[in-house]
């Protein structure tokens, strides 16, 4: 059954050092859900200038659903100045304030949060109060059985204890990655000895359903919140390496597909991390599909 499944946030362009690519990981975890066969919505803001105009266009062409993109008479369309590594990894300057920083907590955003099967909501978005406010009240109208996935993505300086505490308390699966982890737990006052004993402590701590550790190229750690600490492993897929912008946004998309069609763990870490390596071999947050066949390249990723 088609899902509804909402990307909340940021939506922006990706200023790479040969092309400018839409992003911002709500977008791309949005554009990913749609090419998956469920609902990809957009829930976030542009401004009403040239690149908001084309950000509109470009995600009409990628199919998704812009139904519920705010505009910004005020404040400029977001951007990300990306640098690469000599092995194809980012490194993000965000400039600030944009239009995504004034997310409005609006009655067509209420139904839209009533109405979700899943949403996927990061720290990067809560940076302003204004949009950190919204976020917060959309999460907290979603209805009993929808999934929300906090998606940590800590990037600058863009993030505090605060709040990532209350996005963990909100959420019932939080993703982030092995860098991501240690500092996580050190601003929650949590001791790191390994990924395993942390993703147990941020289960029990937050009363969480799923935590997920991503490790580059070397693939992720599952943990759930079974008795006996049901747990799944995946080694990744090695391919040649594009960029990895948006490839932990796919990552997430992933494994939410699988997880509102019943999969176990292992299917779940499986599709997540296939889908997350396409897009790494690909340049770019929402590379289109060969043939528009998502299946086909995901056959390729071995």
């Amino acid at each position: 059954m088609n899902k509804k499944v909402v990307g909340l946030g940021e939506v922006l362009w990706d200023l790479l050092p040969e092309k400018t690519c839409l992003g911002g990981a709500p977008a791309n975890f949005a554009y990913i859900t749609t090419l998956m066969g469920d609902q990809g919505i957009v829930a976030s803001r542009v401004g009403e200038d040239s690149r908001g105009l084309e950000a509109l266009r470009r995600m009409q062409e990628l199919r998704l659903n812009i139904d519920h993109v705010q505009t910004d008479r005020q404040h400029p369309t977001g951007t990300v100045r990306v640098e690469l590594d000599d092995k194809g990894v980012a490194r993000f300057e965000i400039a600030h304030p944009v239009s995504w920083d004034f997310l409005e907590w609006t009655p067509d955003w209420q139904r839209l949060a009533e109405t979700a099967d899943a949403v996927c909501f990061g720290s990067l978005a809560q940076r302003a109060e204004a949009s950190h406010t919204t976020i917060r009240n959309f999460l907290q109208t979603t209805s009993p059985g929808a999934v929300k996935v906090f998606d940590v993505n800590l990037r600058q300086s863009y993030y505090s204890q605060e709040v990532l505490s209350e996005s963990m308390k909100l959420a019932d699966f939080v993703k982030l990655n092995d860098e991501e982890l240690p500092k996580v737990m050190s601003l929650g006052g949590f001791p790191h000895e390994d990924e395993l004993t942390s993703a147990r402590q941020l289960i029990s701590a937050y009363d969480l359903k799923l935590v997920c550790i991503t490790r580059g190229g070397r693939g992720s750690l599952l943990v759930c919140d079974k008795r006996g600490g049901d747990l799944s492993e995946h080694p990744g897929f090695h391919v040649r390496v594009a960029d990895t912008v948006g490839s932990g946004d796919a990552f997430t998309a992933g494994l939410v597909h699988e997880y509102l069609r019943g999969a176990s763990l292992d299917q779940m870490n499986e599709m997540a991390n296939r889908v997350g390596a396409w897009v790494a071999s690909e340049v770019g947050a929402m590379p289109v599909p060969k043939g528009e066949a998502l299946e086909q390249s995901l056959a390729e990723i071995r």
